[in-house]
């Protein structure tokens, strides 16, 4: 085999090693189809509805279509299966947009990334995942981006907390899983997170423990200050720390047979100068703080292959939201982060100004109509208010009239007797 030969081989390998693999994309760009794709847990007969749709705002009424959650109070159990790879030896890019336009105050907005062994008309909360990822939030506490991995058959959640997006528009997550153990966490195409999975991750036992046999010394003193030997209390140190009033007198009134024996009051005494204490000097046998000695551990087993799963096959959305309206969309799995990166600016990058501008102007309308709604209502309570003006006036008025009419009756009255007294 000539050298050029191998040359060949070799690029060629490489070639191969570096080729972009998309293992799952969905766009819901097909209208109702997406319903052939994917399919409802049975595992109860109460979980929510997913409908397509693109929200109440959006940047694209089509590109924007996604699966909304439709009922309050509802876990969903949702799945679509693509075909079985291993993430061994490439990067593992995970990628979906979420949008909590409903201001959601409790819910899930993650997936779960399961081996292709997973019955999808069986799946639930239990069922065992590879990997679970994405915002979740429930109350002003807890706002994080989940990155939980399945290793040994335990879920181990990230030991760093990352702050999910908590505002009404779309957002873009994605986790990168790399083969030299190494992760990243990005939303909206921006890192907020990376690290080791060794380190980041409780995966392993660590690598050292406290050595059992090693125990401090007893005559290690850890004391930085002592008392100075030198020092010594004052003979006038010691005073009462209460002593009776001098200024106060025995009341002229005070009978020692009815009152009982006259004491004065105490007082703060004056010359009380607390508990004495010798002063502190550098102890001259301080050893500095014991550290216990460690070793390593006989537990620890390396893992260079901590990042690898030998199968995936199905992903789904199996969570609960108190209050729905959320949408799923843009689902990537791929090896190419910078494919990723690409797609989402293609995707979320494209339409998030649009629907920026769009909600925005929602509110605008919202907001002169509340204006609007709140001028007719002083309009109309301004308007009762004359109404109502009007009506005492005229009943004033008609008082005012019938007490004329009775003061012209009463001056009749007496015109008529004093007549009847001239008469007389």
């Amino acid at each position: 085999m000539t050298t050029l030969t191998l040359l060949v081989i070799v690029i060629s390998a490489a070639l191969v090693a570096a080729e972009s693999s998309v293992y799952f994309r969905e766009q819901f760009d097909d209208g109702d189809a997406w319903q052939s794709r994917w399919a409802e847990s049975k595992h109860k007969s109460d979980y929510g509805k997913f409908v397509l749709s693109a929200g109440k705002f959006y940047g694209d009424s089509e590109k924007d279509k996604g699966l909304q959650s439709s009922q309050d109070a509802r876990f969903y159990s949702l799945s679509s299966r693509f075909e079985d790879f291993s993430n061994k030896g490439q990067p593992l890019v995970i990628q979906f947009t979420v949008k909590h336009e409903q201001n959601i105050d409790c819910g899930g907005g993650y997936i779960k990334l399961f081996p292709s062994a997973l019955k999808q008309d069986s799946m639930h909360g239990d069922s065992e995942y590879n990997i679970m990822f994405g915002p979740d939030i429930c109350g002003p506490g807890t706002k994080k981006v989940h990155v939980i991995f399945n290793y040994k058959g335990k879920n181990h959640l990230i030991n760093k907390d990352i702050r999910c997006k908590d505002d009404e528009y779309t957002h873009l997550y994605t986790l990168v899983v790399n083969p030299d153990n190494t992760y990243e966490v990005k939303i909206d195409n921006k890192k907020v997170e990376s690290g080791s999975l060794e380190d980041d991750w409780d995966l392993l036992p660590t690598k050292k423990i406290k050595d059992p046999e090693a125990k401090k010394p007893e005559d290690w003193d850890e004391r930085e200050k002592v008392d100075d030997p030198e020092d010594a209390k004052p003979e006038d140190w010691d005073k009462s720390e209460n002593i009776p009033d001098p200024d106060a007198k025995k009341p002229d009134d005070w009978d020692d047979e009815m009152d009982g024996e006259w004491e004065p009051p105490m007082i703060t005494n004056p010359e009380y100068k607390g508990e004495w204490k010798p002063k502190q000097i550098d102890n001259p046998a301080f050893k500095g703080k014991w550290v216990h000695p460690e070793m390593d551990n006989p537990e620890y087993i390396p893992d260079s292959e901590i990042y690898k799963y030998d199968s995936f096959g199905v992903l789904g959305l199996d969570l609960w939201q108190v209050k729905s309206g959320t949408v799923f969309d843009n689902f990537l799995i791929t090896n190419d982060p910078k494919l990723a990166e690409e797609v989402g600016e293609e995707t979320w990058g494209a339409t998030k100004g649009p629907e920026k501008k769009m909600k925005e102007s929602q509110e605008e309308e919202e907001r002169k109509k509340r204006e609007e709604e709140e001028e007719k209502r002083k309009e109309e309570t301004k308007e009762e208010e004359e109404e109502d003006e009007k009506e005492e006036e005229e009943e004033e008025e008609e008082e005012e009239e019938e007490d004329e009419e009775e003061e012209e009756e009463e001056d009749k009255e007496e015109d008529t007797d004093s007549q009847l007294k001239d008469e007389l």
